[in-house]
């Protein structure tokens, strides 16, 4: 099977996908701490890693997953270091550009596939401008809160991802194990019991740094992190995403 990465692609590869109407899936992340046992790429690898899988799911002439966007809106993180982040402005403009160049190559349907909580505000305000400005079909989702329902069996101390966390720990032990620091995850947890929506869509909202939070960085338990979850979560990332991706109607 020929792969479904843009990056391991040639130009003529392309082509034939613009012209058979391939959908780009544009994966966007983050470069961020991620407490003391896990490594700042944590988004950028992950959520690159559900593409991927979720775009082997389909027929290869059906999918392309572009480079991943691995700068977000991480101002929430910069206090603890090892934390790249965009405002505003550059964000926006960043992503334009992107989907603009996808554009002009001949393709016409784009899923924006996040990976970050801090982006989820930003994507939902530029989605208006980014369909004037250009004349893609564009639909954007966050790929552990489409799977949310489908993670929910295996997760033992949480009911959907926090940062740092039981989820995203056991899924780093299958994309990236060797990045991850076994002898820290006694350190790594943090605001046990702490609602995450209530975090990233608050009744009453203001802004607040993690560090004044959480002293290690994290949210959530990382104890409880193993690698057959980590299977487990990826499968359901992957095959929700893969879902949405057949679904005709979500272009209609």
């Amino acid at each position: 099977m020929a792969s479904v990465l843009w990056k391991e692609l040639t130009a003529e590869d392309l082509r034939h996908k613009a012209a058979n109407d391939a959908i780009v899936v544009l994966p966007v992340a983050s470069m961020e701490q991620h407490g003391p046992h896990l490594p700042v790429g944590v988004d950028t690898i992950l959520c690159e890693g559900v593409c991927k899988a979720a775009a082997e799911r389909l027929d290869e002439a059906d999918v392309v997953v572009a480079p991943t966007l691995w700068c977000g809106m991480a101002e929430h993180h910069m206090a603890f270091g090892g934390t790249f982040t965009f405002d505003i402005p550059t964000y926006r403009a960043v992503l334009l550009s992107l989907l603009k160049s996808i554009e002009r190559h001949g393709f016409r349907r784009v899923v924006i596939v996040n990976g970050h909580g801090g982006n989820i505000a930003a994507l939902g305000a530029f989605l208006p401008d980014f369909a004037r400005e250009t004349g893609l079909r564009i639909i954007a989702t966050t790929y552990f809160e489409l799977a949310q329902t489908a993670m929910l069996p295996f997760m033992q101390d949480q009911t959907s991802v926090m940062h740092a966390c039981e989820i995203e720990t056991s899924m780093m032990m299958v994309l990236a194990p060797e990045t991850v620091k076994q002898e820290r995850l006694g350190q790594a947890f943090g605001m046990l019991g702490a609602d995450p929506r209530g975090l990233m869509r608050p009744t009453v909202a203001r802004y607040r740094p993690f560090r004044e939070m959480t002293e290690t960085g994290v949210i959530g338990d990382a104890r409880r992190a193993t690698p057959k979850k980590g299977e487990e979560f990826l499968n359901a990332c992957a095959e929700a995403l893969a879902a949405l991706l057949r679904d005709g109607e979500a272009w209609h």
